[in-house]
């Protein structure tokens, strides 16, 4: 996208650039051939006579963010140890990942403790959605077709954006990687636990189209071993169902402000359960889980001159979920075969106006329907009609920026089941942004306050379902300080955020009619406080690369619920770490690269009921060593090369030392 925002920083005439562009190429292109020809005048003359044509020249960069970001681009992101995006963004600091253990276990993003629904997962910059549990699904998504993954943790602030990109807590960019030549790519993949993989990639760039078709196939059994220590238990033995399979088939097209994507992941799954104490066939989990994921979108946008910008998004989802634990060794568990359908369409317009080279408005209106089925009985069809709408106001003053936006969401609920739906939501909320740039300098302040509408499955499912629950209201305030310095050699990037979160009306599950009946309801306030950091920089000398990127997270995240509730009140949050950091260095020269990383995540409780029962604090290193030659690509992976058998939900072993070897051939 062309950067023509804050010019008193960054703007040079696009005009007078093209101009320069122009006919700088066409003195180079005229010099050349009079050099590589070596003829005479009446060559010369002819060369002076023809008709050179270009094409057209656009200008790019990257415009600094207010926001607090975070972003893995190009090299160094396809240089980690890791396949899913849950894998890349647990290096990011703020962020915690639940990991229900193993490959096909689902990977689910926390950042600075707001909760999973509250973070929106954008692929070329619109949504995934899942109106049935508000969650998404990391490990359903790789990162071989990507660009760059970056997190935000305020409003991102580009032209033309749409109002869902404000209706997040946080949001997650992943951008798609654009074809620069015609290639087909084959990669075959072997490892721990009856680990294969297998992947075909083909890809394009002719007459200003790009574009790419990509196929994948997994299977793993992951059958890996485990030790579960506790004081009670000492309990050593192989994990059991939790093998997966999928096919994952994707492919892209852009031109010039124009991209499409198509996307199908289909899978079937072990769902493994928690361990226990003997591992007694009484107690095996024979849970299934059939997956069909399907997604269309398009994208168009242009700018007519240096005021006018609009920006067109367009989407339709289909998902299917199917998940059956009746079978004979489930002797302790309910028998159920359920099957979920839910069908999502998008749409949004977005416009923005410059009248001066200080100020810029943006307007933006989204639609969204989607529509839930299931088998489940007194599950009755639902249909979810939402609207949002936002206007954006950015203004800059030499180094200073300030923006201001408000958005409108509206949701209303339709079903057949008897007693009716939840009552419809109308809402405004405020975002402000500030910030003073010199040199290399950023100081930035941001408040925003958004809230997260109860999903699907909270107000309508069976039993559980509460139609009287209130949206979940978050509020942040943030102080950052950013330096960024780029040399000839090297470039470097340091910023330090300190903030505050407040969560009210926290929607839980409590068991309120029994053990074994629950229900939804508002119970919570949390308050958080805490500290980001993160360093990265790149140094370059006589064909060696050496990169460095490192983050660490302190934080206070406490329960303020119930000030009677002594047990409770002022409390840690569950699964929230004190303290975790992470370190990535990057070693490249010629064709070699080595990559090692290391995560370290503090003790964390997991249950109010005893306190004293913790999950413990571990240390996590990954090393990845690539090799290319000629059209040949091969690298070795080591993950948890300690072998520590640690968990990011209690009783859920992570896989400990895995090794996997890939091999990718190119033409």
């Amino acid at each position: 996208m062309r950067i023509i925002a804050w010019r008193p920083i960054f703007y040079v005439s696009y005009t007078a650039m093209k101009r320069i562009t122009l006919f700088l190429l066409l003195i180079t292109a005229t010099l050349t051939s009079i050099a590589a020809t070596n003829v005479d005048k009446d060559t010369i003359g002819a060369v002076a006579d023809s008709v050179i044509t270009l094409g057209d020249v656009e200008v790019t960069a990257r415009r600094t963010p207010l926001a607090t970001a975070q972003e893995l681009t190009g090299a160094k992101l396809q240089a980690l140890s890791s396949t899913s995006i849950a894998d890349a963004l647990k290096y990011f600091a703020g962020v915690q990942i639940k990991d229900y253990g193993g490959l096909g276990g689902m990977k689910t993003l926390n950042v600075r403790s707001l909760g999973a629904q509250h973070v929106g997962v954008f692929i070329d910059g619109i949504r995934i959605t899942n109106a049935q549990n508000g969650t998404v699904d990391l490990g359903k998504y790789s990162l071989s077709t990507l660009e760059s993954v970056s997190l935000y943790n305020a409003n991102r602030l580009e032209r033309g954006q749409s109002p869902s990109e404000y209706a997040g807590g946080a949001t997650v960019y992943l951008r798609t990687r654009r074809p620069s030549r015609d290639s087909l790519s084959v990669l075959a993949g072997v490892g721990s636990f009856h680990y294969y993989r297998g992947r075909v990639n083909l890809q394009f760039n002719r007459r200003g189209w790009q574009g790419f078709v990509d196929g994948e196939y997994l299977y793993s059994k992951g059958d890996y071993p485990f030790r579960y220590k506790s004081q009670y238990e000492d309990t050593v033995g192989r994990r059991r169902n939790s093998d997966i399979e999928y096919y994952r088939i994707e492919g892209a097209l852009f031109k010039k402000g124009f991209s499409a994507h198509v996307y199908s992941y289909v899978s079937e799954r072990g769902c493994p359960g928690g361990i226990v104490r003997r591992l007694s066939d009484k107690y095996t989990n024979i849970g299934r889980e059939w997956d069909t994921d399907i997604f269309v979108q398009a994208s168009w946008q242009h700018a007519f001159n240096d005021r006018h910008f609009i920006r067109f998004n367009a989407k339709y989802a289909h998902e299917y979920l199917r998940y059956n634990t009746d079978f004979p060794e489930n002797q302790n568990t309910a028998r159920v075969d359920n099957h979920y359908y839910q069908n999502d369409g998008y749409a949004s317009a977005a416009y923005c106006f410059s009248p001066w080279r200080w100020m810029y408005l943006n307007l933006g209106y989204d639609a969204r329907m989607s529509w839930m089925r299931a088998d489940v009985r007194n599950f009755s069809f639902v249909r979810r009609f939402d609207q949002k709408a936002v206007a954006d106001l950015q203004l800059q003053w030499r180094g200073l920026r300030a923006e201001g936006s408000v958005l409108y969401q509206h949701y209303k609920d339709h079903t057949r089941i008897q007693a009716g739906a939840a009552d419809p939501i109308s809402k405004f909320t405020p975002a402000i942004s500030l910030g003073y740039f010199y040199r290399g300098f950023i100081a930035r302040a941001w408040y925003k306050k958004i809230f997260r509408v109860p999903t699907l499955n909270d107000l309508y499912y069976t039993q559980a379902g509460n139609r009287n629950l209130k949206p979940e209201y978050t509020r942040q305030v943030d102080l950052g300080l950013e330096y960024n310095y780029n040399g000839h050699a090297w470039n470097a990037n340091a910023q330090v955020d300190l903030y505050i979160n407040h969560i009210d009306n926290r929607i839980v599950c409590l068991p309120l009619r029994g053990t074994y009946t629950w229900s939804m309801m508002n119970y919570g306030k949390t308050f958080c406080r805490g500290l980001n950091g993160t360093v990265s920089g790149q140094y370059r000398h006589r064909g060696w690369t050496f990169s460095l990127l490192g983050s660490v997270t302190l934080q206070h995240d406490v329960n303020r619920s119930d000030p009677e509730d002594e047990d409770t009140y002022d409390m840690p949050i569950c699964y929230a770490p004190r303290f975790s950091m992470g370190v990535t260095g990057i070693v490249s020269w010629r064709y070699l690269s080595l990559t090692v990383s290391e995560l370290h995540v503090s003790k964390r409780i997991w249950s109010y009921a005893d306190p004293a029962d913790i999950l413990e604090p571990y240390n996590n290193i990954d090393l990845k060593l690539s090799g290319q030659w000629r059209r040949w690509v091969a690298s070795i992976e080591v993950n948890d090369l300690l072998d520590v058998q640690y968990e990011h939900i209690p009783r859920y072993p992570m896989p400990g030392r895995t090794f996997r070897f890939t091999l990718t051939y190119t033409i």
